[in-house]
């Protein structure tokens, strides 16, 4: 194909997309014309800001190990599924992913809400006097966030283990590793880069979800998203959102890199005389 033919739309890409997130990233490195981490040094000299950061990489890091402990076990029981049930257990897996995050969410209020169900519940059995506040809590953002990106975990795990030979667990049962030993030094090397990926949409779509920490959060949990878009509707502050940007970039590509290392170690660490094994993917 003739590279002419691509340039009016890479031509629209560079204008519409890449040159504004360029000019958007830049200008948290430009202070009264002097580039520089000035923006960075009285983002985190507030209090607030480095409160809601962190606040940000521990929910997402809680969702991202809770979905990987669930999205295990169930990915397993998805693979060995009959062939005419697999492809119906694996759209049930998908479907919630064609819901507006909005209705996901607004379930969540239904559920947590003090005339919800779960309040209703403890009221009605005698455990509490009167309703709990669940809403506008850690907890409440920390469930909405892993209830909307566990089947991204769930899609990336089955994907690694369905490219597993089923005879590699078999192989290692006949020859004396119990079924423990089988998971963590066979079948867990071969699909890890399936956990990297996982792990990483995961993160990832925790630390820039907008939706769920607004209306299960509020102002009393902010998270980096809900402060972006207070510094630039509320206060005008296009300084501190370019700074919340970058910080967005860097942490999910850091938490990337941390993951691939990681599985490339424990790689290394389990491959018999250097031979690493070959991760399913």
């Amino acid at each position: 194909m003739p590279v002419w033919l691509l340039m009016p739309s890479l031509a629209f890409v560079a204008a519409f997309f890449v040159a504004p997130v360029a000019a958007l990233l830049l200008g948290a490195f430009r202070l009264d014309g002097v580039w520089g981490f000035g923006h960075f040094s009285a983002f985190f000299a507030e209090p607030l800001n480095r409160e809601v950061y962190w606040r940000t990489v521990r929910l997402a890091g809680l969702a991202t190990l809770a979905a990987a402990c669930i999205g295990y076990p169930a990915a397993l029981a998805i693979v060995r599924l009959p062939a005419r049930w697999r492809g119906l257990v694996t759209a049930l897996v998908i479907l919630p992913l064609m819901v507006s995050p909005i209705a996901r969410t607004y379930a969540w209020i239904v559920l947590l809400g003090r005339n919800g169900l779960v309040n209703s519940l403890l009221v009605s059995s005698g455990s509490v006097q009167e309703p709990v506040p669940l809403l506008y809590t850690e907890a409440a953002v920390w469930l909405g966030l892993l209830q909307l990106m566990l089947p991204l975990m769930l899609v990336s795990l089955v994907s690694a283990l369905e490219n597993l030979p089923a005879d590699v667990e078999h192989a290692a049962r006949s020859l004396g590793a119990t079924p423990l030993q089988a998971f963590f030094k066979v079948t867990l090397p071969l699909t890890q880069e399936g956990l990297v990926l996982g792990g990483t949409l995961v993160f990832t779509g925790c630390v820039t979800a907008y939706i769920t920490p607004a209306l299960l959060g509020g102002a009393k949990v902010l998270m980096l998203e809900t402060l972006l878009y207070q510094k630039v509707n509320s206060g005008g502050d296009l300084p501190a959102a370019s700074v919340i940007a970058v910080l967005l970039l860097l942490t999910t590509v850091a938490v990337n890199q941390l993951l691939r290392r990681a599985s490339a170690a424990r790689r290394t660490r389990l491959a018999p005389s250097g031979a690493v094994p070959k991760a399913a993917t």
